[in-house]
């Protein structure tokens, strides 16, 4: 990872920390919340910002990287783009697009973790109860 986006995601931590004082959020709020874990909710657009996160790429790169269509791509794209989440250039007759919001680093890497916490503990339970 760039030397920049791990400062950026300490800062983040940092300023995550002092934001989580257990702060009730309005409806409208709490609307915005649940609109950016709708965003996050789709396999497709989880791939495409797995490709990005390696490093910025066009819009053709990740669809030769993901095997989806152009279309696809770019509907998914616009969507991320306009919730913050990816940065998006003009290179020429190209779109480059790079990861805007690296509290997505950390958010993958908890609900990751946990998953793996969680299937590693069940992994555990049937293999104390599989029959030999």
């Amino acid at each position: 990872m760039h030397e920049a986006k791990k400062r950026q995601i300490e800062m983040n931590k940092k300023s995550n920390k002092q934001n989580s004082k257990s702060k009730t959020l309005s409806r409208e709020a709490l609307e915005i919340v649940a609109g950016r874990f709708r965003v996050m909710g789709d396999a497709s657009r989880l791939e495409i910002l797995q490709c990005l996160m390696e490093r910025e790429h066009s819009v053709q790169e990740l669809c030769e990287r993901t095997s989806m269509g152009q279309a696809n791509i770019s509907k998914h794209l616009a969507l991320l783009t306009e919730h913050g989440i990816l940065n998006r250039r003009k290179q020429g007759l190209f779109v480059i697009y790079s990861i805007a919001d690296t509290t997505i680093y950390q958010l993958c890497d908890i609900v990751c973790g946990a998953l793996s916490n969680r299937f590693s503990k069940a992994q555990e339970h049937f293999k104390k109860t599989s029959i030999s």
